[in-house]
Parts: C-alpha cells; structure tokens; sequence
C-alpha cells in the first residue's frame, strides 16, 4: 500500500527506527486480530470451500448473462423489472468473486489456514 510508512527525511535515523517498529506493532496488532476472528469465524479454508464458492459465482454469471440475453431477445429496451432483474444477478455475481478473492487475501496473507482438499 503507498500509504504505509515512508521516512521524512527530516527524522533522526534512531527516530525512524522506532518509528518504524511502532508501525510494525500496529500491523502485527491487525495481522493478529484478523488471524483470531476470520479463523474462528470461517474455520480452516480448503479446496471444496473455495469450489463451492467458484461454482456459486459461475451460476450467478450464467443466470446473469442468460437473463440479460433473454430480456434483450425482443430487440427493445428490457423494462424496468428485467433491468432490475439482470442488475440483481450480477450484484450477486459480483459480490461473490469479490468474496472469493477476499478468502484467496485471506489465505496469503495467513488470516486463514488452508488445508488443500
């Protein structure tokens, strides 16, 4: 992240360096917090979790992209309530590969344990 600690060049090189730790403690403070919580939330990441959630956003995709071709079979503009329809679908297509990236986050970054299948 480009807002994460930069020395001022104006700081004493014993001042950077404790700054430089205290900035440590804070992000081990938040690597720790998150570790405690997504793991007693979620439990152990694994295979089928992760293909679940990947078959979940494949159907959304699929019930997004067959609407949308359904409502646009016409050649007019879909009404209101298609329009509705197709934006809620992907909605939910979006916000599942958004979870799926957040849990893959959450593995790499050791929030979570993954234990393959």
């Amino acid at each position: 992240m480009a807002d994460h600690f930069e020395p001022d060049d104006a700081i004493d090189p014993k001042a950077q360096r404790q700054l430089r730790g205290q900035l440590e403690q804070i992000d081990y403070t938040a690597y720790a917090a998150n570790k405690e919580v997504l793991s007693a939330v979620l439990g152990r990441a694994d295979a089928a979790k992760f293909q679940r959630l990947g078959l979940s956003a494949a159907q959304a995709r699929a019930a997004w992209a067959k609407t949308a071709l359904a409502a646009a079979e016409s050649g007019q503009i879909p009404n209101p309530a298609q329009i509705e329809q197709i934006a809620q679908l992907r909605m939910a297509f979006e916000e599942l590969t958004e979870v799926y990236d957040a849990m893959r986050r959450m593995v790499e970054r050791g929030y979570l344990a993954y234990g393959g299948a």
